[in-house]
């Protein structure tokens, strides 16, 4: 006999404006706490001194994690010149300073090869794997990694403020897997003033926004309350970028089973999709013809 899971079947997503000084793993947990809810995980870490947008997903919102993950993100951030540092951020050691100091003019053309499909190398404070072990912590014993550049596409990076010679305030929309003390990092290598990320807040991440999210004071003050719950928005909402297809009453119940079901509507063929019934998510699949075939089933 299995082991009966602690916590509610809650399901749907809750938005937290992220302060800074938390990890995003304790900012789940306190989520997680606060609804009593048996699973719950997050599209996209954010440094502890990071603020912004942090989607938790809870119970059958988990299975659409990768799809907001996939989605492009906003981060606005300041670029502190004139100091390079051991996490790229302001909280490392300051490994080497310079005097140079770019002018707008420098910045804005310099920001030209940060734009569209780029390579970028991961800081060494990373949560990327080397031999089993992740970056960060081999960091941390003193050890020195040559990490492999990862593909990064860059939608847009606009300087948006210059507040003094010292900084400059950017906005970058990107795809999955970017590091933004990476672009403060190599902006300072081209300019040759050296740089590092004084600041950062993600603005929002797919269809999630920061100025929507609650904050942890009211998520704990909210706590095991129907208003909290009723803060949640339905896992429907972490399937924003795929196109919806509603499942015939029969396809429903075929794809509630893992089977391909019928569906209604065309879309080209081995498209990625969901389906509906009723008004609730089914299945994320291929569409093949008329029926969908799930590669993820959601509970009813």
């Amino acid at each position: 006999m299995g082991r009966a899971k602690k916590g509610q079947p809650v399901s749907g997503w809750l938005v937290v404006d992220k302060p800074a000084g938390v990890t995003s793993t304790a900012v789940v947990g306190k989520v997680r706490w606060a609804l009593d809810a048996q699973k719950a995980g997050h599209a996209g870490t954010l440094d502890p001194d990071a603020t912004g947008v942090l989607a938790v997903a809870l119970g059958e919102a988990t299975k659409t994690v990768p799809y907001v993950t996939d989605a492009l993100k906003c981060y606005r951030f300041v670029v502190r010149f004139g100091a390079a540092t051991a996490t790229d951020d302001a909280s490392g050691a300051v490994l080497e300073t310079r005097d140079a100091r770019p002018d707008d003019a420098q910045i804005v053309a310099a920001l030209d090869g940060f734009r569209g499909d780029i390579r970028q190398v991961p800081p060494q404070y990373s949560a990327v794997k080397v031999d089993g072990a992740r970056a960060y912590d081999l960091a941390r014993d003193g050890e020195a990694m040559d990490l492999a550049a990862r593909p990064l596409h860059v939608a847009r990076l606009d300087l948006v403020a210059r507040p003094d010679a010292d900084h400059a305030e950017l906005e970058m929309v990107c795809g999955k897997g970017g590091y933004v003390r990476a672009i403060a990092r190599d902006l300072g290598q081209v300019l040759g003033c050296l740089g590092h990320v004084a600041w950062l807040r993600r603005v929002w991440s797919g269809p999630f926004r920061a100025d929507q999210g609650l904050t942890l004071e009211e998520v704990e003050r909210l706590a095991r309350t129907p208003d909290l719950a009723a803060r949640l928005l339905p896992l429907e909402t972490g399937l924003h970028d795929l196109p919806e297809l509603r499942a015939t009453d029969e396809g429903a119940v075929r794809l509630r089973h893992g089977n391909p079901g019928a569906v209604l509507g065309h879309l080209p063929y081995g498209s990625e999709c969901w389906a509906s019934h009723g008004g609730r998510a089914v299945a994320v699949g291929r569409y093949m013809g008329g029926e969908l075939h799930p590669t993820r089933v959601f509970a009813g």
